[in-house]
Parts: C-alpha cells; structure tokens; sequence
C-alpha cells in the first residue's frame, strides 16, 4: 500500500483541530454532473447545498460549537467522498470521524486536509501507514497506546490520537471506573491527544450522567498537571434534544444529510434539515392492468378493476425497501404513486391510476427533498424502518451524481 507524505503542524487550539499540511495532495475527485438521458440504471444524486446548509443550521443548534462530522459508512449512503467534498470547505467543520480502516485510508489518498479520525480499534499491520498519513488513531483498548507508539517509532513521525472512554454504552472504549491509571499511563507516553470522547446511549437522563463521567474524568487530567484535550460525545441526537452537554465539540452524522435523528422525536419543530440526496431511476414499463391480473412475486396486488402499472428499474439491492409496499410512493412527474405488489431485488412497481398518466423514461424518485412523502424519514415511518437503514442500506455502487 503506497503512504502518501504528511505531517501535522501543531496540535489543538481550544476546541479547534489543527489542519495537517499535506504534500502533493490532489483534489478530490468530482462525479459527474449529469444523467444521460438514456440511462436506466438508478443512481444517487448528491446535493452540497443541502448538506451546507444542514451544517449551518447543526452549527446554530449547537452554539455554534466546532463540528467534527462523522461521514462513516460510505458517508450515510450519499458517498464518502462526496460527503467530505461537499464538508470540507465549511469553517464550521474541523475534521472528520469514520469507523472504519479503509475509509480512514481513502480520505487520506483522496487529499482529504482535514484530521480524519479513525473511531475504532485499528490492527497493529495498519498502524504504521495510519500514523504516516496522520489519521488520528482512538485509543480504545489497553494495548492501543503502545501500538500507536511503536507505529510512530516505526516510520518516524508523530502519533496523533483521541482517548475513547466507555462512559456506560457498553460498546466500544476503556470503561470509565478504570480510565484514571489508563489516562496517567498514556500521559507519560509520546502521544499528541487531540481530544477525548464517548458515544451516548440517548437515554436522556443517563446522557447527563455519562457527561459527568466523562468530565469528572477530564477534571482530575487537568489536577494532575495533564490534559484530555477537548471532549466531545454530542451526535445528531444530542445536538437537537442535549444541547446543554457542554462539551467542547459536537459529531453529528446523520443530521449533516438531512436525516433527523428520531423518526419519532420533536426534532423538526426545533430545526429545519434539507435531505441530501436522491435516490432515482426512470420508469421502464408503463402497462394497464386487467381486472384480476396480479403484480409481482406472490400475487400480492391484484388489479380490482382495470388500472395502469409502471414499473422502475430499482429494487432492494438498491436501498428500496422489500417494506415499501406498506405505504412508500415514488415521485414523477409531480405525481405521487403507491409502490404495489413486492420489491424485487432490481425493480419497484407502482400504480397509476386510471390513466397512464408518465411515460417511459420519466424520473422517478423514492428518496429526496421535494415531497414531504419521500423525505428520508418518511419512508422510514411508512416502511417502519430506521431512517438509518433507510440512508445506509443505500447501494454503494451506485453512481453519484452531484447536483
């Protein structure tokens, strides 16, 4: 694996992350702009504006408090280059957080000059090339500060790093009840720390108590002469219903997409998010039904009187829900239509009416901003899946279409 050349000047100033120099970075690459016209494959279409504008608003909820937005798991399905390309240039965001090794990676080939921090348990054979490219490593487990460490030995450069304590999610961290000799140890170690932080359960009572944790821990670093760097625990969640955690930067994901948090929650009566993207494709077939005649794997739907039908080349393999039949609907056209029968692994079809009222090569879309009916947390509701799957389960591969 070819490490490109970084260094890192500087560490973090008040709750700001310093941004790595970086030589011979490139540009991160841009998809295409536009559809041809006879394409029928679904794609994905992405929208800056809207995520830019997602950020203003997380940035007012959250007091206008340093925003470290988490673009994990391809990015919550808009793409993981896409959504840095479309961050990276708000003075609002100061790094980005993944999950994963190889995201980690990609960002850094990409030209990503923003920190990126690796909010997992990183494997000593990758620890060398993380260090090299100046991703901030978590130190999650006992052994991780020593690993981090040699790595850094290793090919010469300094570490940068973020503590994880497990303040009482039970997931990923050092527990909270033995941090205070793991926090003296990584002290005496050679490890710039660019922050601490933990991951909240959103029980909102015991939210506040993981913050006391968390900052009881920080009180007794700085009455020892040390530091925990800022911390940091809010998500989406916290930023729209625990703004008062106190901490010194937010990570929001989902919200930076124009998901809200809680399919269930208040959250837009406090703040307005615009969903970030599309998932689209033209109809295929458009054909009238007979009275009795059935649509799709088990006969589901069966016509009751004559009606037309259009069928669109995406199905679950895309993102589509196999629950969309429980009340999702496809815009086109300006028209809203039922998705009937069964999703299929590559098709999705939907009732017309009496009258054949789109035609082939008409745009459809079940995800996106421009109906209420199809904002990502809507067909969440009516599917009764988790806004999260619905952005997640997004097929990679789809192409990106940035608009």
């Amino acid at each position: 694996m070819t490490v490109s050349r970084r260094s890192f000047v500087g560490g973090l100033a008040g709750a700001a992350i310093a941004v790595p120099e970086m030589a011979g970075a490139t540009a991160l690459p841009s998809p295409p702009s536009t559809v041809p016209s006879d394409r029928f494959d679904p794609w994905i279409e992405v929208i800056p504006a809207a995520i830019q504008q997602n950020v203003r608003t997380l940035s007012r909820l959250a007091g206008r408090r340093p925003i470290l937005a988490v673009i994990k798991n391809n990015g919550y399905g808009l793409g993981l280059l896409e959504a840095a390309r479309a961050l990276e240039p708000m003075d609002q965001v100061v790094g980005f957080a993944v999950v994963k090794t190889e995201e980690a990676i990609r960002l850094s080939e990409a030209g990503v000059t923003k920190p990126i921090l690796l909010m997992a348990l990183f494997a000593e054979a990758d620890a060398p090339d993380l260090v090299a490219r100046g991703v901030h490593l978590a130190l999650c487990t006992d052994e991780a500060p020593d690993l981090a460490v040699r790595a850094a030995e290793r090919v010469g450069k300094p570490v940068a790093a973020h503590i994880y304590l497990d303040t009482g999610m039970s997931r990923m961290g050092v527990p909270y009840h033995r941090a205070a000799p793991f926090l003296e140890r990584v002290a005496r170690l050679p490890i710039r720390i660019q922050g601490t932080f933990t991951g909240l359960t959103e029980d909102r009572e015991f939210d506040r108590e993981q913050v006391r944790r968390l900052t009881g821990l920080a009180v007794e670093a700085r009455a020892r002469g040390g530091s925990l760097g800022p911390l940091h625990a809010a998500s989406s969640d916290a930023v729209f219903n625990f703004p008062e955690d106190g901490l010194d930067l937010v990570r929001p994901g989902i919200s930076l997409f124009g998901g809200y948090p809680s399919d269930a929650g208040n959250e837009r009566t406090i703040a307005t998010l615009q969903p970030a993207l599309r998932l689209r494709a033209r109809v295929v077939r458009v054909e009238r039904l007979s009275t009795g005649d059935g649509v799709s794997y088990g006969r589901r739907y069966v016509a009751e009187r004559p009606t037309w039908v259009a069928t669109l080349p995406m199905g679950n393999t895309d993102g589509v829900p196999r629950t969309g039949v429980k009340g999702a609907r496809v815009l086109i056209g300006g028209g809203l239509y039922p998705v009937i029968g069964a999703v299929s692994a590559s098709h999705t079809i939907v009732e017309l009416g009496d009258e054949p009222r789109v035609r082939i090569g008409d745009v459809g879309t079940l995800v996106g901003p421009d109906d209420p009916a199809i904002h990502p947390n809507a067909v969440a509701s009516v599917t009764g899946m988790s806004v999260y799957d619905i952005l997640m389960h997004l097929n990679p591969t789809l192409p990106k279409v940035v608009v």
